[in-house]
């Protein structure tokens, strides 16, 4: 029995090993993964490829994941993407502040295979 795809997401992450495991999170869920190592990576790829959901860690070198956020929350081609920020940040502050920027919902590391595909489940359109 073969699997249907259930979309396509886009994991942006600085940290390979975090990046390989989510990806192998979503793939084991179904979905088709693209990585980016970074913000600027990931402008590219999500005009390129048009995925469903974004996911995104917060802290990485040049653009933190809260910009990005904020940046494709205003552009017309990517306003209506839902994003899922993923980070270490577990302070209140932080995620009401992501949501802010226009996060559709917000997960702290470390996370459950569970917890991410839930996630996605709720913010996927």
């Amino acid at each position: 029995m073969s699997k249907t795809l259930m979309g396509t997401i886009l994991i942006v992450d600085d940290n390979l090993s975090e990046l390989e495991l989510i990806s192998h999170y979503l793939r084991e869920g179904g979905y088709t993964v693209i990585n980016a190592v970074g913000a600027k990576e990931a402008l590219n790829k999500v005009l390129e490829q048009k995925p469903d959901v974004i996911i995104t860690d917060v802290v990485m070198p040049g653009m933190s994941g809260f910009e990005l956020c904020r940046r494709l929350k205003t552009h017309p081609d990517t306003e209506k993407v839902p994003i899922v920020i993923c980070s270490s940040k577990d302070q209140e502050i932080d995620r009401l502040w992501g949501m802010k920027q226009g996060a559709d919902a917000y997960l702290t590391k470390p996370f459950t295979r569970e917890q991410i595909l839930r996630a996605i489940k709720a913010v996927a359109v």
